[in-house]
């Protein structure tokens, strides 16, 4: 299979990312958005990392204005049966995400391969709202997606080989990452890994051991991470954390996964993070530390 055109079902942090990822690497991207504004909103934000990167001499105005130029603005499915492959980027709600496939498995040819960005859903269950589950796969990137060279490659119940294989060598070639295999598990490695991490810096805050900017330097400056954990986690959305610790939670039955209450705390008074300029530390508009 030739990857020369993607479509990226949803324009938000995730979605943005993914496009800009795609398009930078010379591929034609189909961005889709429920309606003109959000799709206007994410073109929008597309270019304004991009302006941050013309600023620090990351890229020339030129290949700036053609990734812009790569990148399609779609507001109907129909348009995507002309891609090589469809990644969905939605929130992480599983009816949603159900009806979205059920969609793209009407208007996309059955060779074309159907991968979604879940960091914690069941690929099977997702795959059960088509009529070819054997071409649905997860395509886990890892937030910021342009940085992060891994990504997880999820195989459901009813993935085919052939799926697994030309997915796996559309990462590995095409977006030059590193595609690791991870067989159906609630969190997938990286989510359920890294929310136990979060979960345990949220405990530490919580018997005040320590301060949530000491908790952060300890992991960032001695164990090298980019962010700490508490970053991280401003960073993913503070209720997307908790929504996937939740599942996990149910899914295992495991005390580990219970969401510790000052992460609800936060949830509840609309403290999630980047998104809202403000969680376990402040953040301007472009989702720099104030």
């Amino acid at each position: 299979m030739y990857f020369k055109k993607i479509g990226v079902v949803g324009g938000g942090t995730m979605g943005q990312g993914i496009a800009e990822m795609l398009a930078a690497k010379g591929l034609d991207v189909m961005l889709v958005e429920k309606n003109p504004e959000k799709l206007d909103y994410s073109y929008e934000m597309i270019e304004t990392s991009l302006d941050k990167q013309l600023e620090k001499w990351g890229i020339t105005k030129a290949e700036k204005k053609l990734i812009l130029g790569r990148i399609q603005k779609v507001t109907h499915f129909a348009e995507l049966s002309a891609c090589d492959m469809v990644i969905e980027t939605i929130t992480e709600d599983l009816e949603a995400k159900k009806e979205v496939f059920a969609q793209l498995d009407q208007v996309c040819p059955s060779n074309i391969i159907l991968a979604s960005n879940t960091s914690s859903l069941s690929l099977t269950e997702l795959a059960s709202s088509t009529m070819y589950p054997e071409r649905v796969i997860g395509l886990h990137f890892i937030y910021p997606v342009a940085k992060v060279d891994l990504v997880e490659i999820i195989r459901g119940l009813k993935t085919s080989d052939k799926t697994f294989t030309e997915t796996k060598r559309f990462v590995e070639e095409v977006t030059d990452k590193k595609g690791i295999m991870v067989y159906e598990s609630p969190g997938f490695v990286t989510s359920r890994m890294i929310c136990l991490l979060i979960n345990e810096a949220l405990h530490l805050i919580q018997e005040g051991v320590a301060t949530a900017e000491d908790i952060d330097d300890a992991m960032r400056i001695g164990y090298n991470f980019q962010y700490g954990p508490l970053e991280m986690a401003d960073r993913f959305g503070l209720d997307s954390v908790l929504a996937a610790l939740e599942r996990m939670f149910r899914e295992y039955g495991e005390l580990k996964f219970r969401p510790s209450t000052v992460l609800k705390k936060m949830v509840r008074a609309g403290h999630l993070g980047v998104k809202t300029e403000e969680g376990f530390f402040k953040y301007d508009k472009d989702g720099d530390r104030v």
